[in-house]
């Protein structure tokens, strides 16, 4: 079978599957659920999987059967009833440069493997930097070359890596010695406890162990308290220990709160303090002249991860790791590989040496085909309104008798609680997933147990949420 043919067979099951999600209105007996959890064997039986891996076969109607199956079992992200994770539904000129890095496979970390995707990329780099209020890397120069001081980074596959990368890249700063001869000992790494669990997990993997995570003082909401961190830093130092690098979450992951970055990025300007912007869900105010407040003093940070498949609407994986002076991470990574570094005739530019991974897909097509089709005033409109909405909902739920909120949201992430203990919230989500016409969350904040409403839908209105707080109401009241 040709592949336009193939891919015909596949389009057009997508076509309808997005036309379907999208028309889903949720409400008891929806015939097209956001969430149908089968069991696993089921799944793998309906796919047929076992047969197909023996014999082979999967095309023509097959192919089409199989998609068809295969989309019975997905959670669909383009529901307006799907509120739950902070991924983008897709928008699906995202999903065509996604099918276009996939067939061309241009393993783009060095420039010759994929230059298209690779310019696309330097270009993203650029423009996200340009946002931020950093200066965007020169495209005219060779990197040889490179001594002035402007900006630089790196997309990867999720916002964990690109935490990662700007953790070491502040290590590498604080003691350079660390590639070769190993982690000093007295290094440590600030950061609230609200931080996303990648932080946590990078501080081990940076060889600092849990213990090199110092935490920070933060408020009942799990904001940064500004007044707390330099006495929390100079203690450190009194004891011998060398803060090196501070997270500042922007916005947090559960409960989307925004901590006071602008008093932070002074305190760690006078203490010589590496300032690291978790902004993986919340950066994407940089586009609203409404909002970028929210993010005021990042000028002064030294690195920003930014997720577009969060709200850029690309479709995952597609973070960025930025940098404000691109020597920081060009100097993270020291590695040997005769196949892929040495001297050669360079036209563009080479990722390799900012990245954790060698083989690095096209991330930056995703995101540009996104941002192509839209614009970015349009990015910018669509973070607002669901900004917007998650105080319309706040509103709505706060006023509901026997309903309550963690706190006022500042993004478009909310946390709500019906009455009784932090059981009887889980319980409540287990039931309404069940059910399959609402998808949501659940966080701990504040002290206690919370359902969590993330608000990225575009087609998501306030009367889904109404209508997803009387089915909540319906399932205490049947209880």
């Amino acid at each position: 079978m040709a592949y336009k043919e193939e891919a015909g067979v596949v389009v057009d099951a997508l076509s309808a599957y997005l036309d379907a999600s999208r028309s889903s209105a949720g409400g008891s007996g929806s015939e097209v659920p956001v969430i149908r959890q089968r069991p696993l064997g089921e799944v793998i039986e309906g796919l047929e999987l076992a047969e197909l891996a023996r014999n082979g076969g999967l095309m023509g109607e097959r192919l089409g059967r199989f998609v068809d199956e295969y989309l019975l079992g997905t959670t669909r992200l383009h529901a307006p009833t799907f509120m739950a994770h902070q991924v983008a539904p897709p928008h699906e000129s995202g999903s065509l440069g996604a099918l276009i890095d996939g067939l061309t496979n241009n393993a783009m970390a060095i420039y010759e493997m994929g230059p298209a995707a690779a310019s696309i990329e330097y270009f993203v780099i650029n423009w996200m930097l340009e946002k931020a209020g950093w200066i965007p890397a020169p495209t005219c120069q060779l990197p040889q070359r490179w001594a002035e001081e402007f900006g630089g980074g790196v997309l990867t596959h999720g916002g964990s890596l690109a935490n990662l990368t700007a953790l070491l890249a502040a290590r590498n700063a604080a003691a350079p010695e660390s590639w070769e001869e190993g982690v000093p000992k007295d290094l440590v790494l600030l950061a609230p406890a609200s931080s996303h669990y990648s932080v946590a997990r990078s501080t081990s993997i940076l060889g600092l162990g849990q213990r090199g995570l110092a935490l920070l003082p933060v408020d009942r909401e799990g904001r940064v308290i500004p007044q707390g961190v330099t006495e929390t830093i100079q203690s450190l130092r009194r004891v011998g220990k060398r803060p090196f690098a501070l997270v500042a979450n922007c916005c947090q992951t559960a409960n989307g709160l925004y901590d006071p970055l602008g008093e932070l990025a002074e305190i760690c300007s006078s203490e010589e303090v590496w300032l690291h912007v978790d902004g993986a869900h919340g950066a994407g105010v940089l586009l609203s002249s409404k909002l970028r407040h929210l993010l005021s003093g990042i000028e002064s940070a030294n690195s920003l991860t930014w997720d577009a498949h969060k709200m850029l609407r690309a479709p995952t994986l597609c973070a960025a790791l930025l940098t404000r002076r691109h020597q920081w991470i060009d100097s993270v990574f020291q590695q040997d590989a005769s196949y892929l570094f040495h001297d050669k005739e360079m036209p563009g530019f080479d990722f390799g040496s900012r990245t954790v991974e060698c083989t690095k897909a096209g991330l930056g097509l995703r995101f540009f085909m996104v941002l192509g089709a839209l614009g970015e005033q349009a990015l910018g409109r669509y973070v607002e309104q669901q900004y917007a909405l998650a105080q319309e909902a706040w509103q709505f739920i706060s006023e509901r008798p026997g309903f309550s909120c963690a706190v006022r949201p500042d993004s478009n992430i909310l946390c709500f609680r019906v009455d009784g203990n932090d059981e009887f919230q889980l319980a409540v989500r287990d039931r309404l997933l069940a059910q399959g016409d609402f998808y949501i969350s659940s966080a701990v904040t504040c002290g206690a147990r919370y359902l969590r409403l993330v608000l990225i839908n575009p087609e998501t209105r306030l009367s889904h949420v109404e209508d997803l707080i009387r089915s909540i109401e319906q399932i205490v009241q049947s209880w």
